[in-house]
């Protein structure tokens, strides 16, 4: 039987072209996309990979963690390696990111794309658009015009405002000025509060109805999170009030068992829960199955890095939406663009005049760069069924 035989750790830094200001962590200016890399090898030599976001030395530590849960371990039996990956969750560490590695090595074993093993038979996703940053209106409307150029036909853009008044503004005004040419959709980003280098709005229930109906009367697509994500109860009625569709779901680290009481629920009308925070692949499609049966709709959240967008978009293409609904490719220039978002990935992920192509290689579908990893990346943990290694060296110099 195939088993687990080797895990490596890296933290990885690579430099973006330009600074990028995320809208949903205020105060904040990346200069570098930062990761973690895991990488799970077979004692046939088999390697299945991940990356997740991450800022220092936050997880460090579970080197030790993964060796005793997985080595020797089933590659193929998923649902025993989720459990144990859900062992860690109970201990207050949230790892689902490691759950797609095992995908990667089960659908080489088999010789398909993750996405046909899992079912799917979309080879193309139609894109949208997705913005990152907040910018005043002007700037607004060029960014949409450059993007309707590209061949989206869909942009999501991102309100953060204390005052009210100013994101109705945004959304009336670009949603306006692309009328008929371009649908829009809205990020409001309240479903998380990341606020360690400056403060945030907190909308309230009414002030998110008011948000709905303005986006109602231009004809928004869908908006997104506007409301803070264990609000449940006021998030259905907001979604059983609105004429606008509500969407969110992507950072419910309790995973299947949360969104489906959300689906239940009625707190959204489209649902994108992100396979490297809300319980990996399988729970992923479990929530669009569903979805499905509730008569509700699923499109995956992206917004981390390469990695994550290319296992979102192995679920969505599997997920049985992939015909009726968009999915979302992260693009904010000049600081968020393939070349830097999908660093140490050999070929970055480009869209094609607003579709995205599914890779038809085994797995995941990517070649790590091992040229651009040695540069921006520092191993520091190697463990076998044999012996365990640390590298204080790297550790000394992760910030």
């Amino acid at each position: 039987m195939q088993v687990i035989d080797g895990i490596e750790l890296y933290h990885v830094t690579a430099p973006l072209p330009a600074p990028f200001s995320p809208s949903w962590i205020p105060g904040t200016v990346r200069n570098t996309v930062t990761f973690y890399l895991v990488r799970f090898i077979t004692d046939d030599g088999v390697e299945g990979w991940s990356g997740f976001t991450g800022a220092g030395r936050e997880r460090v530590g579970i080197g030790h963690t993964l060796a005793d849960l997985f080595l020797g371990e089933s590659p193929e039996d998923i649902d025993r390696l989720a459990e144990r990956i859900h062992i860690m969750a109970v201990g207050g560490n949230f790892n689902w990111w490691l759950e797609p590695a095992f995908w990667d090595i089960k659908a080489k074993n088999a010789g398909l794309p993750l996405y046909k093993l899992l079912g799917g038979s979309s080879d193309r996703l139609r894109l949208y658009a997705s913005s990152g940053e907040l910018r005043d209106t002007g700037a607004r409307r060029e960014e949409a015009e450059a993007r309707l150029a590209d061949g989206f036909d869909t942009m999501k853009i991102r309100v953060h405002d204390w005052d009210e008044k100013v994101d109705i503004e945004h959304i009336t005004d670009v949603a306006t000025h692309m009328q008929g040419r371009m649908k829009i959709s809205v990020d409001c980003n309240q479903a998380f509060r990341l606020t360690a280098k400056a403060d945030a709005p907190l909308w309230s229930l009414d002030r998110a109805k008011r948000f709905a109906d303005a986006a109602a009367d231009v004809e928004l697509a869908w908006v997104e999170e506007p409301l803070f994500g264990e609000w449940h109860e006021e998030m259905a009625k907001l979604t059983a009030y609105s004429r606008v569709p509500i969407a969110g779901g992507e950072l419910h680290v309790m995973g299947y068992a949360e969104l489906a009481r959300m689906i239940k629920m009625r707190c959204y009308n489209i649902y994108q829960p992100d396979a490297m925070f809300t319980g990996g692949v399988k729970q992923s499609l479990d929530v669009a199955k569903l979805c499905r049966e509730e008569g509700v709709k699923f499109s995956s959240h992206t917004w981390t890095n390469g990695f994550g967008f290319i296992i979102n978009a192995h679920v969505f293409a599997a997920s049985g939406f992939a015909d009726e609904m968009v999915f979302e490719y992260p693009l904010n220039e000049p600081g968020w663009v393939p070349e830097g978002r999908d660093a140490i990935i050999k070929q970055p992920f480009m869209h094609d005049k607003g579709w995205f192509n599914m890779p038809q290689t085994p797995g995941l579908g990517f070649e790590i760069d091992h040229e651009q990893l040695k540069k921006y990346g520092k191993c520091f943990f190697k463990a076998s069924r044999k012996e365990v290694h640390w590298m204080p060296e790297a550790l000394a110099s992760m910030t």
